[in-house]
């Protein structure tokens, strides 16, 4: 009709799945997707609670965008404190990522200290000095680098066991950020890039669901569980991948012959059909499929 006014122009917001007016939606400057302002700012507020200092990037898992919001981009979406805060914990974990740098161990100094590489690049225990309260101490054990150092971290594990295994902060063997172990299993996820290993040689443990690597060798009976525990999570484990294989072997015969209804509702070649005789029988032409 002329003269009606157009309807005002809506966006898509993949997060609570809604249409909003433009007005009320804000677009991300590294990829271009857009989403409501108050889905962004909730969004941008989990990650710098829940992140760790890790990089905000495009909550659409379809997005191929690399690059994450910038400082500036991440301050439009949350408070001055949670800005301050997102800061603190990225520039920290940068720190802890770093293999030239590192925190110095004294408790009221906490200063960043850069590693002085080798010869042969940066050796393995290599000490470190605190450009502030000039403290010496082993980059991988972090304790006060004297004359003879042996460096704890570096010894070899035993089976009567070995001293640095019951350290309660080791780095993880995959990313190199620092984890504090209490108590517990010493089968270890860690959060930043959930790499799975042991807690006492770091060996790699992702592809161990049945945990054989506590069955024998120096780690041998100290995943921290009973064996009756053990026992119980492998049978967990055997079951649902027993239930699996059934429900898969179930449902295929029923997926075989569901198949043609499934295919004619895609394609729809039935309405195609109906409508093709519905123009006949007006007199009207029919469309080539070409």
């Amino acid at each position: 009709m002329a003269g009606s006014a157009s309807a005002p122009a809506t966006i898509f917001c993949k997060l609570c799945l809604s249409h909003h007016p433009e007005g009320d939606a804000s677009t991300l400057h590294a990829c271009g997707c857009v989403f409501c302002t108050q889905c962004l700012q909730q969004y941008v507020s989990l990650c710098v609670r829940e992140g760790g200092g890790s990089l905000v990037t495009c909550p659409d898992s379809s997005c191929q965008a690399a690059q994450g919001l910038s400082d500036s981009e991440v301050a439009c979406y949350v408070s001055e404190e949670q800005l301050e805060l997102y800061k603190r914990l990225k520039f920290e974990r940068e720190v802890q990522l770093d293999p030239s740098k590192a925190w110095c161990p004294v408790i009221h100094c906490q200063a960043v200290c850069c590693v002085v590489p080798g010869v042969e690049g940066t050796p393995s225990p290599v000490p470190v000095p605190c450009p502030a309260c000039h403290t010496i101490f082993c980059f991988d054990c972090k304790q006060p680098w004297l004359e003879g150092h042996v460096c704890s971290s570096s010894q070899p594990l035993t089976s009567e066991g070995d001293s640095s295994t019951d350290a309660p902060i080791k780095q993880c063997p995959m990313c190199g950020i620092y984890i504090e172990r209490n108590q517990g299993c010493a089968q270890m996820l860690c959060k930043n890039c959930n790499h799975t290993f042991c807690w006492y040689c770091l060996q790699n443990l992702d592809g161990d669901i049945f945990l054989r690597h506590y069955d024998k060798g120096p780690c041998k009976y100290k995943l921290g569980h009973s064996r009756a525990s053990v026992m119980w999570n492998r049978t967990q484990v055997v079951a649902v991948l027993v239930g699996a294989s059934i429900t898969m072997l179930l449902t295929f015969p029923f997926l075989l012959l569901a198949s043609p209804c499934i295919l004619c509702c895609i394609f729809k070649p039935c309405h195609r059909k109906k409508r093709t005789k519905k123009m006949k029988k007006n007199g009207k032409s029919v469309p080539s499929d070409q």
